[in-house]
């Protein structure tokens, strides 16, 4: 049975809106690489604050770098390590205060998960534009990775506040079941943002963004579409028919008198 061109389209016009996303966040990141490259070109310090490669913090990218400072440590004599000291103690006035730093460290973070956070709202709402859903999801996979980074900011190098932490969510009782579940993936990048963020590692943040919108899009504009969407197909279908039904019945109940055709 052929679909009716209502359904057609549709599909048409919802393809035309997710190509157009498309384009629009591709805008988007050009525009946002061409901001920080001038802000790294006026100020090339400005890459000190930047929440980059955690990552490596973690998983001891750099013990060789320490191995080496503990040579040169055990090798200097006695002017040597007060000069170390000294150049030590001037570089952490100049870069401020430890809690300062800290702070602009997170609020980077935070700025940064917001920043990447703008396109997959416009995905979410174009994927399911036309179609009933959730419209809470919208909000809160935009402030929901911030709230993550903070989170882990300060669980991260304390065993016991994230043993708190989880006695803390295991009390709080989450009862919104999600309309379909192609949303679960939204929340899930949302939260691989925030914690990317919160080890500042954004480059990974920058990553999976980047490959989950333009997966999102093609899958959703080249593949069988979200159950939401059939629900309107079927709708437009049964109304289509309806409509057929009706003035087929009409035609058949005010048939055409023979006499007006003279």
């Amino acid at each position: 049975m052929n679909r009716p061109k209502i359904v057609d389209d549709f599909d048409a016009a919802h393809r035309k809106l997710l190509l157009g996303v498309l384009v629009k966040i591709t805008i988007y990141y050009a525009i946002l690489t061409a901001v920080i490259a001038l802000l790294v070109s006026v100020n090339p310090r400005i890459v000190e604050h930047f929440p980059l490669g955690g990552v490596g913090d973690i998983a001891y990218y750099g013990s060789s770098q320490v191995l080496e400072l503990e040579d040169a440590f055990l090798s200097a004599d006695d002017e040597e390590l007060e000069q170390i000291i000294t150049e030590t103690q001037r570089a952490q006035l100049e870069r401020g205060p430890a809690w300062l730093r800290g702070a602009m460290a997170l609020f980077y973070a935070m700025f940064s998960t917001l920043m990447l956070m703008l396109p997959v709202s416009w995905v979410y709402k174009a994927i399911h534009a036309d179609s009933v859903y959730d419209r809470s999801i919208d909000p809160t996979t935009l402030v929901l990775p911030a709230v993550v980074a903070g989170i882990v900011t300060v669980v991260q190098h304390s065993l016991a506040l994230a043993f708190s932490l989880a006695g803390i969510v295991a009390g709080v009782r989450f009862r919104r079941a999600l309309s379909d579940t192609f949303d679960t993936l939204f929340i899930l990048a949302s939260i691989g943002v925030g914690i990317a963020a919160g080890i500042k590692s954004i480059e990974i943040a920058v990553v999976l963004t980047l490959f989950f919108n333009y997966a999102a899009l093609l899958v959703c504009t080249f593949g069988d579409g979200l159950e939401s969407q059939h629900d309107v197909r079927r709708k437009l279908s049964r109304r289509h028919n309806k409509a057929v039904k009706a003035a087929e019945q009409e035609a058949k109940s005010d048939p055409v008198d023979p006499m007006s055709s003279l």
